[in-house]
């Protein structure tokens, strides 16, 4: 059957059987019909009015193993980010605690690790017991994961993990070299055989082409189940990354990525991410109305900037938005 843009009712299934002349029928079409599509998608299936607010704490900082193209705290880039050690849980608590009052429902933490090491384990589950004390979803972002360690998580508590695809298989090698794509499916596989639900999405702006954003997009929406969370990230150029100077990407094709995703995985959560500091607020709404359904608050995403408490709380009262328990 011809994919039906209108067809509300059938657009608001999952399905993981999307070819690739879907795909692009959806992210090519009349911008229009597009965001009235994935709207109405997004109401079926979700607050049209709430957004989540999430925060984000790097819990060790800086000398990754990985070579990604466009982060900062890989050891092959020299961007000034210095390597740290694991912060303390009492650190990371405050951070939670702090979180929570600012309005945050998910704690997020992320380690600039190539993956976990058995050493550090016993550490990042007293975070994750912790962090889920508060009455937080918690989220954890860690690298590649060994036999065993999914469930160790999960045991601790752990709610959301973490591992982005980034981009398309074709577009991958340009990007990072010190890890597969298969590695990362690898890991997803074991978070999800753990019980864990899957936080996974990827990053645009990094130069690749409109292609390979269908191509992205299309990985994600046929895993099975889809991710729970899809984080949508607009690259923040990093001086000293190899991405440093790539080009800007039109806000209309940040939006139609967000609007594909609402469509293909309407059941996920579509997380406006990292690059919010460069947008303007009707970018940002336009967003929303495209079906995101969640945002990182806090000035700093690892170690990039984000929109001040203030700005946030403007452009939800802007917007008629509330933040979703």
């Amino acid at each position: 059957m011809p994919l039906d843009l209108l067809d509300i009712d059938r657009l608001a299934a999952p399905r993981s059987d999307w070819t690739r002349a879907e795909a692009e029928a959806v992210y090519r079409a009349p911008f229009n019909d597009l965001i009235f599509s994935a709207q109405s998608v997004h109401r079926r299936n979700h607050d049209a009015n709430a957004v989540q607010k999430s925060q984000l704490l790097s819990i060790k900082t800086g000398g990754c193993a990985e070579d990604c193209g466009y982060c900062s705290q890989s050891a092959f880039h020299k961007t000034g980010v210095k390597a740290s050690k694991l912060m303390p849980l009492d650190a990371v608590m405050e951070a939670a605690e702090r979180a929570k009052a600012g309005g945050a429902t998910r704690f997020c933490m992320g380690a600039a690790w190539r993956d976990l090491k058995p050493r550090d384990e016993k550490a990042v589950c007293d975070m994750i017991e912790g962090v889920k004390s508060l009455g937080m979803e918690t989220c954890v972002t860690l690298g590649m994961l060994k036999d065993g360690q999914a469930q160790t998580l999960k045991d601790a508590g752990l709610d959301y993990y973490n591992h982005n695809l980034d981009t398309s298989r074709e577009y991958y090698q340009s990007v990072i070299t010190t890890r597969t794509y298969e590695d990362r499916i690898d890991t997803l596989a074991k978070v999800r055989e753990a019980g864990i639900s899957v936080c996974c999405g990827g990053i645009i702006g990094m130069g690749e082409s409109e292609d390979d954003r269908i191509g992205l997009l299309m990985e994600l929406a046929n895993l099975d189940p889809h991710p729970e969370s899809v984080p949508v990230n607009h690259l923040v150029p990093v001086g000293g990354t190899p991405l440093a100077h790539a080009e800007p990407l039109d806000g209309v094709d940040f939006v139609r990525a967000i609007a594909a995703a609402r469509l293909m995985m309407p059941r996920s959560t579509v997380r406006l991410s990292a690059g919010r500091e460069g947008m303007s607020r009707e970018l940002q709404a336009l967003c929303f109305l495209a079906g995101a359904g969640s945002i990182f608050v806090g000035e700093e995403l690892l170690t990039t900037p984000n929109p001040d408490v203030s700005a946030d709380t403007n452009m939800f009262g802007a917007l008629g938005l509330t933040a979703a328990e």
